[in-house]
């Protein structure tokens, strides 16, 4: 690649960007429900528990059906995640990141856009629907 005056003009619009995007209110309420949930002890206490009972599940996962207490502590992990999952806190969060996510879905996908419509975008969501990804299939057939 050659640096030239473009590159380094669209290098600083880049920039701009990024500036930008971090000093948007998806991002800020992004970050200020990460410092909520990451400092939370309720969290953080159901979290590890969910991740002892899923190192406990793995141990035995492998040996499925036949191994003692299988039923039992696949049913655990399931509970301590859904647990966390619920979590009022972690909900937000969640929230919070696939609205940032699907925010740099668009922008990505209208900078592909304006570039040429053929340019595929993979936005690693299954629900960015609009967006041309892959080959359809049809470069698979013999």
């Amino acid at each position: 690649m050659i640096y030239n005056e473009e590159v380094i003009e669209i290098e600083d619009l880049v920039e701009e960007l990024a500036k930008e995007l971090i000093s948007s209110e998806l991002v800020s309420g992004y970050v200020t429900s990460y410092v909520e949930m990451d400092r939370n002890q309720e969290v953080s206490s159901i979290v590890n528990e969910f991740l002892e009972k899923k190192e406990a599940f793995e141990k035995i996962e492998s040996y499925g059906k036949y191994a003692p207490d299988f039923k039992e502590k696949r049913r655990d992990v399931r509970k301590a995640k859904r647990l966390v999952d619920t979590n009022e806190l972690v909900a937000g969060f969640k929230y919070s990141e696939t609205s940032l996510q699907n925010m740099l879905d668009y922008v990505t996908f209208d900078l592909a856009n304006t570039i040429s419509k053929d340019i595929k975008v993979d936005a690693g969501n299954p629900f960015f629907e609009f967006a041309k990804r892959g080959c359809g299939g049809s470069c698979h057939v013999s």
